[in-house]
């Protein structure tokens, strides 16, 4: 076991640690990860082929949103419903705790990075959105439509160098659907960890308790064929909507601090205290990093949902899921930053993740804001897991075949997993949990730029059907 334990200590180093230690003027330094050497160019590289598409089609993101849903398709869902199934994934826990950790370790300034991470991600999303519906295919269990990263690196590789051979599979996107479904395990049980603990703390529930009622209402939705998508449908704009009305009611509470607010954000993002003090460093990257792992552009996770969307061009559900990351990072995340930094200084000193935004939100709103954030972690962690769980659908149809006894046992394994982690906190699982997105990314990305080419022309294409 402890063998295990050390390999996974070295691929945890090799994707989330330092690679590469810049020194910076005052004596600090910047430590730049593998992931991070990997999605902030291909971001850049992404937002410039599209000329800026995060700024200048964000009206269009917008209209798309309010297009009408085509169902010619047997239980295919709509554009809209794959981004509010992918909305649901990226907005969890990384939201309240994840932000309230950069901000700890980094400062305001890391907000602004984040916001920086977000736009240029945007453009990421854009591209594996599209690819993954360019490369769908028909789903005979479920109905619709499946696709993902595992099914356009299939394509590129087998299909382009035209192996013929029946049956055969590409070796990339075998690790790469393995890495996704060891990712997702993971997940369920930080998810599982925080809810049970925040309910403890709100309620004094015994975590027992919280994670057996967790469990059951998780599988009376997963266990059902087609439960998830109008489950979500009506989980995740109340969730979203909720939060930002809280938000803007503590804004508006306090509006006369938030000018300083805005101006501790961009000075602390530039200021010349943090490169003096040697700070800079923790302030870019834990903004960055922060962003990267909120939005999840890149990774390879919201593609599973978005080939599942029956729609009129490919390049819209692009669009769609570069607006996903927008409401994920920009929306969602500055929620949580506002609700910190908009509470004293004094009051907040010294604490951390879940005890730090709980105290901020009493300060705001007194008794109910413990029990807002408990109830508020429950609806985002409990929309991720069954979110997960439709990404996991294509990808285990593509290891082991389509079959329900596959599909259902994934679920009953991440149910199990759901019901450990509600009870107790496996650190070496959570890295298990990190190494998976860590290699979905690498994976993902070696196919996604050079088959990005496509993606470019199917925008193209679009915005000459718009002119035309």
């Amino acid at each position: 076991m402890e063998w295990i334990m050390r390999i996974i200590t070295v691929v945890y180093g090799f994707l989330w640690g330092d690679l590469i230690v810049l020194p910076l003027p005052g004596g600090g330094t910047l430590g730049l990860s593998l992931l991070v050497l990997l999605l902030i160019p291909a971001g850049i590289y992404f937002t410039i082929t599209t000329r800026f598409l995060p700024v200048r089609l964000f009206p269009e993101m917008l209209r798309v949103t309010r297009e009408k849903r085509i169902d010619s398709s047997q239980n295919a869902i709509s554009g809209v419903q794959a981004l509010i199934i992918s909305t649901a994934t990226r907005v969890g826990m990384g939201n309240l705790v994840g932000v309230v950790a950069a901000i700890s370790a980094g400062g305001a300034g890391a907000v602004f990075w984040m916001w920086i991470t977000a736009l240029i991600g945007s453009s990421t999303a854009f591209a594996e959105g599209t690819l993954a519906q360019i490369y769908k295919e028909k789903d005979p269990l479920y109905g619709g439509y499946r696709g993902g990263p595992a099914y356009y690196i299939h394509h590129y590789i087998l299909v382009k160098k035209r192996v013929r051979k029946k049956g055969r599979k590409s070796l990339l996107a075998i690790l790469f659907a393995l890495s996704g479904l060891i990712c997702w395990c993971g997940i369920s049980q930080v998810i599982s960890n925080s809810v049970s603990s925040s309910f403890y703390n709100a309620f004094s529930i015994p975590p027992l308790y919280s994670t057996i009622s967790f469990v059951i209402l998780a599988a009376v939705i997963v266990l059902r064929k087609n439960t998830t998508v109008k489950v979500l449908d009506v989980l995740v704009p109340i969730m979203a909507g909720f939060y930002l009305l809280i938000t803007l009611f503590i804004i508006v509470k306090n509006i006369g601090l938030l000018p300083g607010v805005f101006q501790q954000i961009f000075q602390e993002a530039f200021g010349l205290r943090q490169v003096v003090a040697g700070g800079f460093g923790a302030v870019l990257m834990n903004g960055v990093k922060r962003g990267l792992f909120s939005n999840e552009a890149g990774s390879g996770s919201a593609p599973c949902a978005a080939a599942a969307a029956e729609i009129s061009h490919p390049a819209k559900e692009g669009l769609l899921q570069a607006f996903g990351v927008f409401i994920d990072t920009i929306v969602i995340c500055s929620c949580t930053a506002m609700i910190m930094l908009l509470a004293p200084a004094d009051l907040v000193s010294g604490l951390t993740g879940m005890d730090l935004l709980q105290t901020a939100m009493e300060y705001h709103l007194g008794g109910f804001g413990g029990i807002f954030i408990a109830v508020i972690l429950w609806l985002f962690s409990f929309s991720t897991f069954i979110g997960i769980l439709f990404y996991a659908r294509p990808n285990v149809a593509y290891l082991f075949g389509d079959n329900w006894l596959s599909q259902t046992g994934y679920k009953l394994v991440t149910l199990v997993m759901l019901f450990v982690g509600g009870l107790a906190a496996y650190t070496f699982v959570w890295d298990l949990g990190d190494i998976g997105v860590g290699l979905m990314t690498i994976f993902n990305m070696l196919i996604l730029l050079p088959m990005s080419k496509e993606a470019i022309e199917s925008l193209r294409d679009y915005e000459q059907q718009k002119k035309s």
